[in-house]
């Protein structure tokens, strides 16, 4: 949960599925501090708001059910259409609104429809929401881009621990320099098939516009889990595993931890 503050009032911001939510509770606050759930439904009780949501449904929504959204699109506007985000939400299978309860509750809106939203609330507001929102992206972008980059780094030095051991173990003296370099590309190329399923050139031949190798696309749960990989490969050689042999080892490795990544919190809120 991110917050960001507006003209005094502190908006409460999360990501789900990669897309910001922002509390329209706390916006509406600027209107209502007592009642903010009132401004809310007041909003909703608009023909252009329910057609507003409605559309942004069609366009983002496989499972909206067109028909009671119909039904709503004809009351809505009438003296005595009332219509809360819990029921729009239960009755129509919507995804832009979000009803949360708890300490960090209240209703929340897609970013698009919170901007929209803000609007209503005020025009002003709006375009110092927008100006602090865009401020919070780019201090997030900065920090992703910071954490991914020193991950690289991790990566990279070390990777020189997994050609310790390979120059140790794996390379019969007086190789050619040409004969080293493949000795060391070919495990390389091992890592890459158990942690991305192909090796460096099956990736270029893939992405011939792409510049740099497969590593340098990869997101931060892969650099974690190849980091790993690439102590263990060194651990293995050491104990003279053959390389099909390390190669299963590896890749079971690499889906085990991507399993206890994917569901790991500090690194869902990374990537947030």
């Amino acid at each position: 949960m991110s917050k960001i503050s507006v003209q005094g009032k502190e908006i409460k911001i999360f990501n789900r599925e990669q897309e910001d939510y922002i509390s329209l509770t706390d916006i509406a606050k600027y209107r209502n501090k007592d009642a903010p759930a009132d401004i809310v439904k007041n909003w909703m009780r608009s023909k252009s708001t329910i057609e507003l949501l409605g559309l942004w449904e069609k366009l983002n929504n496989l499972n909206f059910k067109l028909v009671e959204f119909d039904q709503f699109k004809n009351d809505a506007g009438a003296n005595y259409f009332v219509l809360s985000p819990q029921k729009w939400i239960e009755t129509t299978n919507a995804i832009g609104l979000i009803s949360k309860s708890g300490r960090y509750g209240g209703t929340f809106a897609h970013k698009d429809i919170a901007f929209e939203f803000a609007s209503w609330i005020s025009v002003e507001f709006k375009l110092y929401f927008i100006k602090e929102f865009q401020r919070l992206k780019e201090e997030e972008n900065r920090t992703k881009s910071l954490e991914w980059n020193l991950q690289r780094t991790l990566s990279k030095i070390n990777y020189r621990i997994h050609t310790d051991a390979i120059k140790e173990r794996l390379l019969p003296p007086e190789l050619l320099k040409e004969q080293i370099n493949f000795v060391y590309a070919n495990e390389a190329d091992m890592l890459n098939v158990a942690l991305f399923g192909k090796t460096a050139k099956q990736w270029r031949q893939e992405n011939p516009d792409k510049k740099g190798n497969i590593r340098d696309y990869a997101n931060i749960e892969q650099l974690v889990i190849l980091t790993n990989m690439e102590s263990i490969n060194a651990v293995l050689i050491r104990r003279e595993l053959n390389q099909s042999d390390r190669l299963i080892n590896l890749n079971e490795v690499a889906r085990t931890q991507m399993k206890s990544l994917m569901s790991n919190p500090t690194m869902k809120k990374l990537k947030q």
